[in-house]
């Protein structure tokens, strides 16, 4: 690999750490969410207060539609719930989301929300992530985030300089959906939004999910699989798994399990063709490296051309974004039904890196194409209201109180 001024510049001082240890926990409040509990659940929660073992399938049905079909965010919306019941319910748990402290809106139609949930220890500040909305003509894809901070320390990715403070409920990753939802009015009857760039075709607003946001999904399992699988159910949200991707950094044991217990579609953020440069760009190659990242890909379950998987490959001037690496990635790949995602990288306050110019990413496009696959360039989006992939960081000294944007 030829020297990079940029690479060279990147290895200056210790290395970063594979994998940061949670610095906080959640603690749930007196009167919980019900949002992101499974019916198992839900119907514990239900003999917890004293709804007759009768009654409770019935009542779970109810639940589910009103809060993932209708969005309901109070009990007394719920119609043909009895008032004792409602008044109930309404006395021990609460259908609360997370809060908006800070909306912006790109001028190419990205929203971003900024979430508060609620810290360890009573009176400290609120732990905060982010949401991005992105918007196009036939879609609508909301990528959400599934830890405080994040694991692990990708030295081209904003988040991956935060610590890692804690991993999210799945309460506040369905909950992400559904503020998404009610901020779009992408309910029934709901009054729809409008502004540019918004979805002309369809239904509905929000028909993709990408867990692509702050954390890595695959060091929040158990999580992140019971927020997907409500996401998915046809009896609310309705999200096919098609349309649904979990994104991860390679983290191998849990790849098959992911593809055995959630079945959505799969991204590998891969961003080099040799362990070398991956070491130093994605830490975590270091415990898994691409040889063991790659063979759990071919073995992921329900693998197939009508469902590949996505690696991800940011572009980055210098570094990885010569003809032998685009060469070198089609070797790698073969054998494994794919497309290759090329990403123009997305600068952040203080990165060493540089995108590729456009000539590079187009050349580098076209010889993945020549050989068989698919590689279309992502089109950035929300840069100037850093949204855009890699520039996700919920520290918000950025946010100055004069610009955050009122959401009432």
């Amino acid at each position: 690999m030829p020297f990079s001024p940029a690479l060279a510049e990147a290895k200056e001082g210790p290395p970063p750490p594979l994998e940061k240890t949670p610095l906080e926990r959640y603690v749930a409040p007196a009167k919980p969410s019900l949002v992101g509990l499974s019916r198992l659940e839900l119907a514990a929660a239900l003999a917890g207060i004293g709804v007759p073992e009768r009654e409770r399938k019935m009542r779970v049905q109810q639940l589910w539609h009103w809060i993932y079909m209708r969005g309901a965010q109070e009990f007394d919306a719920m119609s043909n719930v009895s008032k004792g019941l409602r008044a109930l319910l309404g006395a021990h748990f609460t259908l609360a989301r997370p809060e908006i402290a800070a909306e912006q809106v790109s001028v190419d139609g990205t929203r971003k929300w900024l979430l508060s949930l609620p810290p360890e220890h009573p009176g400290e500040k609120p732990h905060l992530v982010e949401c991005v909305y992105i918007p196009e003509a036939d879609r609508g894809t909301l990528c959400l985030s599934s830890q405080v901070g994040c694991t692990l320390s990708c030295t081209f990715c904003h988040t991956g300089t935060q610590r890692l403070v804690r991993n999210l409920t799945a309460g506040e990753i369905v909950g992400q959906i559904l503020v998404a939802r009610d901020r779009l009015g992408d309910w029934p009857g709901a009054a729809r939004a409008q502004g540019a760039g918004l979805p002309t075709e369809g239904d509905r607003l929000v028909t993709n999910i990408v867990m692509m946001g702050m954390g890595e999904p695959l060091y929040n399992f158990e999580a992140v699989r019971d927020a997907l699988l409500i996401a998915s159910d046809g009896e609310g949200i309705s999200l096919s798994r098609r349309r649904i991707t979990l994104s991860t950094s390679g983290v191998v044991p849990n790849i098959a399990r992911a593809g055995a217990e959630i079945g959505s579609m799969l991204a590998v953020s891969l961003h080099a063709v040799n362990d070398e440069l991956r070491n130093e760009l994605v830490p975590l190659n270091r415990k898994y490296p691409i040889a063991q990242l790659l063979d759990g890909c071919r073995n992921y379950p329900g693998l197939s051309n009508a469902r590949r998987i996505t690696f991800e490959y940011v572009m980055l001037n210098g570094v990885n974004d010569s003809a032998a690496d685009a060469k070198a990635l089609v070797r790698l790949l073969k054998g494994i039904p794919a497309k290759i995602n090329l990403i123009p990288f997305n600068p952040w306050p203080g990165t060493k890196y540089q995108c590729s110019d456009w000539e590079q990413i187009e050349r580098f496009s076209q010889i993945i194409f020549d050989a068989g696959y698919a590689s279309p360039v992502r089109t950035p989006r929300g840069r100037d209201i850093l949204a855009a992939c890699g520039q996700l960081k919920s520290e918000t000294e950025r946010l100055r109180a004069g610009a955050k944007m009122a959401t009432e």
